[in-house]
């Protein structure tokens, strides 16, 4: 039997498709960002501390990627900024194809837009969605092995963000060991170590940040 693979011409449609979406946002100024990680990593939490700490100076948008609902894009809302749900239905990631269909929505400027993937480490990773980089969230109650089970990920995420470091007294997780697991996939790799609930580590995080937006500017 004459084995057909697909996998690839896939993946370089989507990166035509996301080269696009590139276009579109550089029109507009826009940062943005594709947020990776586990369910319940906290990104939505994560995603939240941002717009706290941003929204007073920079208009925002968030996408929220999920397979059904729209809890995630309802709490966005109730902090005023714009955002817009995309269902997948049965899809585990979001595509450039995907948000190509959102964009005629988007009817202004941006500085930042924020998009949350649908929770998992591992198709997400491989399709493109025309960002600027990938923000990976890594949770301490999640373990410190992620990085080695899952590594093309943190081999393609710019920023990776651990998140809950105020349950490290409560859980095994070993920090030093989870960070040179993920240095050992990417190097370059910036890491903040932060908590959403308590907001600990979030000025380093939030300086990043606005000196990428300046970059924008």
């Amino acid at each position: 039997m004459k084995k057909i693979s697909i996998l690839k011409p896939v993946l370089v449609s989507n990166q035509e498709r996301a080269r696009a979406n590139r276009k579109f946002f550089d029109r507009g100024g826009s940062l943005v960002i594709n947020i990776i990680a586990s369910p319940g990593a906290g990104k939505t939490s994560v995603i939240e501390s941002l717009i706290r700490r941003l929204k007073s100076d920079y208009k925002i948008l968030v996408i929220e990627g999920d397979i059904r609902g729209s809890s995630d894009s309802a709490r966005i809302k109730k902090l005023r900024v714009d955002a817009i749900q995309i269902n997948t239905v049965t899809a585990c990631h979001l595509d450039a194809f995907m948000i190509a269909r959102v964009l005629p929505r988007v009817k202004r400027k941006y500085d930042l837009i924020l998009v949350e993937n649908v929770g998992n480490l591992v198709c997400p990773a491989e399709f493109e969605i025309g960002e600027d980089f990938k923000l990976a969230v890594l949770s301490t109650p999640e373990g410190g092995d992620k990085p080695a089970k899952y590594p093309l990920l943190f081999h393609l995420a710019r920023v990776v963000v651990i998140n809950k470091c105020d349950l490290l007294p409560h859980v095994d997780f070993n920090l030093t060991r989870a960070k040179k697991e993920i240095r050992k996939r990417n190097s370059r790799a910036l890491i903040f170590e932060v908590s959403a609930k308590t907001g600990a580590g979030f000025g380093p995080f939030v300086k990043f940040i606005k000196l990428e937006l300046s970059k924008k500017r």
